[in-house]
């Protein structure tokens, strides 16, 4: 079983690579990478009091997989974007993988996202504000890009209180 120490953190060049699909093969892998990616994030949750998702590449799992739990667990294997909003907007956005740093990012307001299930079913979800927002930062991990990369500026930075 992962722990927090298993987490990967700023600068680990794995945060930067593209993952790889997950195969329909690799299902048996699936309920212990979930039970991995739900135990590191409820870690986070009782020391920082953040996290409400987490992608597989955080913990070193190079596979295009996202956990999300916030009133119930939600798997989303080889997630896609269907559809981007062109509204946009900015808030502080923070990583488990860099807890006590905020960055201010620029997000797209409403998403679609296509994904398969733990079942390998496939499901389509359309989310605005803080989910849409949500899953942009986890979507970026599966493609080697953090939210530090997305700053809106060089003054786009500050510590958590």
């Amino acid at each position: 079983m992962k722990k927090l120490e298993d987490l990967l953190l700023l600068g680990n060049p794995l945060l930067y690579e593209v993952c790889e699909p997950v195969l329909e093969a690799e299902l048996p892998f699936l309920a212990t990478w979930v039970a991995d990616l739900h135990n590191v994030m409820q870690e986070i949750r009782a020391k920082y009091n953040f996290g409400r998702a987490i992608a597989a590449p955080q913990l070193g799992i190079m596979k295009r997989l996202i956990y999300m739990n916030i009133d119930k667990p939600i798997v989303f294997i080889n997630p896609e974007f269907t559809y981007l909003s062109d509204e946009m907007f900015e808030l502080w956005d923070d990583c488990m993988s860099f807890p006590n740093l905020l960055v201010k990012v620029k997000r797209h307001k409403s998403l679609t996202i296509k994904y398969l299930d733990e079942n390998w079913k496939t499901c389509e979800w359309r989310m605005q504000d803080d989910l849409a927002e949500l899953l942009q930062h986890e979507y970026d991990h599966l493609n080697g890009v953090l939210c530090t990369m997305r700053a809106i500026d060089e003054k786009s930075f500050r510590w958590r209180p």
